[in-house]
């Protein structure tokens, strides 16, 4: 039986990474998807761990030959998805999460049969704004452009198989351990087969 593939995103500063982190952390065997991007590493984050941080022309030869399922453009940076990793999990019965944006979200969505979606969603766009502000890692006019791209993202909450509001950090995590615990009893009926494409997006 294949491996199911969750598929979670939100607007930026919502809280994905720490969520996706802690799931992980109390649920043994589910394997996370590292993405690669071309931006510099934030404080703290560690080459293949947080992210595979890549030169420009690399990420341009991965895209070209078709290693990604998804890729986007995000604030002059570029972030992709590693096709090869999730397939083969998938194919040995490995269930794998991925934390991408909501357009990358959509490519997805498009090209890969049989995913579990989930939004993560603010408590409330002030909030966002808040936390955005307080991680001090962006600059007035890139908050407002996050700002805007949240709103916007807000309104794709339709298309996702399931909603998550991180008010608690705690209630959060173990409502997507719910999920995760729901979907690995349901009987499927669909196996994922892939594709790619590629987006400028707003990560």
């Amino acid at each position: 039986m294949a491996g199911i593939l969750f598929v979670v995103s939100g607007p930026s500063g919502v809280g994905k990474s720490t969520i996706r982190k802690e799931v992980i952390r109390k649920c043994p065997g589910l394997k996370y998807s590292i993405s690669c991007t071309t931006r510099p590493p934030r404080e703290g984050e560690i080459d293949g761990v947080d992210y595979l941080f890549v030169d420009l022309p690399t990420f341009e030869k991965m895209k070209q030959q078709g290693e990604f399922l998804e890729w986007a453009k995000v604030h002059g940076n570029y972030y992709g998805t590693p096709r090869k990793p999730i397939e083969e999990w998938l194919k040995k019965g490995e269930d794998v999460i991925l934390e991408i944006d909501v357009q990358g979200a959509k490519q997805v969505k498009k090209n890969f049969e049989g995913g579990v979606f989930i939004f993560i969603a603010p408590p409330s766009l002030k909030t966002l704004e808040e936390r955005l502000k307080r991680r001090n890692t962006d600059r007035e006019d890139e908050i407002l452009l996050r700002m805007t791209n949240a709103r916007i993202e807000m309104q794709c909450i339709s298309d996702y198989d399931y909603l998550v509001v991180n008010d608690q950090l705690e209630e959060a995590v173990n409502k997507l351990l719910a999920i995760i615990i729901a979907e690995r009893c349901r009987i499927r009926k669909s196996h994922p087969s892939g594709g790619e494409k590629g987006n400028d997006s707003h990560r």
